[in-house]
């Protein structure tokens, strides 16, 4: 039996492990990982991380295996037994040992691992892109349930054993209902994006205009900045146009097709073409499951599937509607996406010639500021609400934000809410905050405001909502509010005005 001395780095279980410089924020993150590297308990232990493609799971995994002298393994797209041959060999040449290892099974070659280290403290043990090994070999998770437990754990070495992967479907599974591992694991840690000022810290950006478009077609992925741009960044409202022609419609660069990758690399998608049209349609502003139908000329039945697929890769999120019972909104959760299907699937043929981009920039710029940031925009005032917004600023502390629509029968009209915010359940129906509107491109007035009283009024008699005097009414602008409701607003408790400053810098 070979065993492993650990002792390549002078780190001592207990030490803090100092997470290195070049990682931006990620301190939660580290800091779980640094604890569950440390967990002082016999055996091996467990933990799960995943999040979606390019956020960085692998950089952080692979700061922490060097950090404490750890081990990891990178699956590709293989075979099964190629997998076991790669693995043997990065063992071995972990171990310093003169020849690869050579396994039969994933039991073999745990057993291998889990028992094959002595002394010194524990060892963490990385499987990267962990769902490439169970497409190869889905029962490895049994396999490993079977080392985790009695008999087997008594004679295995204090490993910490990571799985890391980004098909959310299959990682979101790994641990839930009945599978093999449910219970087993001492961390589940999801790395996620940057929130949108976390996202302008990263990319460097100071102006809040700039901010804001640019998150509309990046978001907050780490990757999309270095990698991807090759750490270009727009340098103020000027650049912007420039910088999405050189680097976004560029066909030499990644980011040119990394919203076809995105789509393509999620192992649960089968036929692409549905979940393209669907995700499509939503990009079109059908957010219903009735309206995704009509955009496809299907029975709304037919998408259940396709919608519950998107959702669990997390390319798409269910927001519900606070007003309306049993009614929900699907909205794009990955801004490359929607801005590919708004602005770049149209005009594909046409973005694939060199030299054509900043004409097609010049004739999409329209849909893009009224297909994706507005909506776009919607989403980081609601997100602005939720975890930015102080208890002072709303009149209490938030327990759910989202959006809502209601029937305004003497007018007609369906009066929609971008923002609802609520407070936290007490013995009566819970009680609506504040309800707000959010206009990217538009200097909002009084009328504006007076079109939330009266969607403030036809909410005091909700059923399951409580609106009262206290119902604070938020004006969320672009392009600021103009000099009679910025008065108007002075005088009046009630009355709410974000601009963008405020987005990004206010409570």
């Amino acid at each position: 039996m070979y065993s492993y001395v650990y002792n390549k780095c002078n780190y001592t279980t207990g030490d803090a492990i100092d997470k290195p410089a070049d990682i931006f924020d990620r301190d939660f993150e580290w800091g779980e990982l640094a604890r569950f590297a440390e967990l002082d308990a016999a055996g091996p232990s467990l933990g799960i991380v995943s999040g979606r493609r390019r956020q960085g799971k692998t950089y952080l995994l692979d700061a922490l295996t060097n950090a404490t002298g750890g081990f990891i393994f990178t699956a590709t797209e293989t075979t099964a037994a190629e997998s076991l041959r790669e693995f043997g060999s990065v063992l071995a040449a972990f171990r310093d040992e003169p020849t690869p290892y050579r396994f039969e099974s994933w039991d073999e070659a745990l057993s291998q691992l889990l028992r094959g280290v002595s002394g010194g403290g524990p060892l963490v043990a990385v499987f990267d892109e962990f769902p490439y090994l169970v497409r190869q070999a889905p029962e490895l998770p049994s396999v490993i349930q079977r080392h985790l437990d009695p008999p087997a754990r008594r004679s295995a070495g204090p490993i910490r054993l990571l799985l890391c992967g980004s098909a959310m479907s299959l990682m979101g599974k790994l641990l839930s209902g009945g599978a093999p591992l449910r219970g087993r694991a001492a961390l589940e840690l999801v790395v996620p994006t940057f929130d949108f000022r976390l996202a302008a810290r990263f990319w460097g950006i100071s102006d809040p205009r700039t901010a804001v478009l640019t998150n509309a077609v990046v978001g907050g992925t780490p990757a999309y900045r270095r990698e991807f741009a090759q750490d270009d960044a727009p340098a103020g409202p000027r650049d912007f146009d420039s910088w999405v022609v050189r680097t976004v419609l560029n066909p030499a660069r990644p980011l040119f097709r990394e919203a076809r990758y995105l789509l393509a690399e999620e192992p649960g998608l089968r036929d692409t073409a549905i979940y393209n049209s669907v995700l499509a349609a939503i990009a079109e502003g059908n957010s219903t499951r009735s309206g995704i139908a009509s955009y496809l000329a299907r029975q709304a039945t037919d998408l259940a599937h396709p919608l519950a697929v998107l959702e669990d890769a997390g390319l798409i999120g269910r927001e519900a509607d606070l007003f309306r019972a049993n009614r929900s909104a699907y909205r794009i959760a990955e801004p490359m996406i929607a801005f590919y299907h708004a602005v770049m699937r149209p005009t594909w043929g046409d973005l694939e010639r060199p030299g054509r981009a900043a004409d097609v920039w010049q004739r999409t710029r329209q849909t893009f500021a009224s297909k994706v940031v507005g909506p776009h925009f919607e989403r980081l005032c609601r997100d602005w609400s939720r975890w930015y917004a102080s208890a002072e600023t709303l009149g209490g502390y938030q327990s759910k934000v989202s959006s809502g629509a209601i029937n305004d029968r003497s007018g007609r009209a369906l009066l929609e809410a971008d923002v609802v915010v609520v407070g936290r359940d007490g013995a009566k129906a819970p009680e609506i905050l504040c309800i707000g509107e959010a206009k990217w491109n538009t200097t909002m007035t009084p009328g504006h405001l007076e079109r939330l009283a009266r969607l403030k009024g036809l909410l005091d008699n909700h059923p399951n909502l409580r609106s009262t005097e206290r119902t604070r009414l938020a004006l969320f602008s672009g392009t600021g509010f103009s000099d009679e409701l910025r008065d108007l607003a002075s005088r009046r408790l009630d009355v709410i005005l974000i601009d963008l400053d405020r987005l990004y810098h206010g409570e």
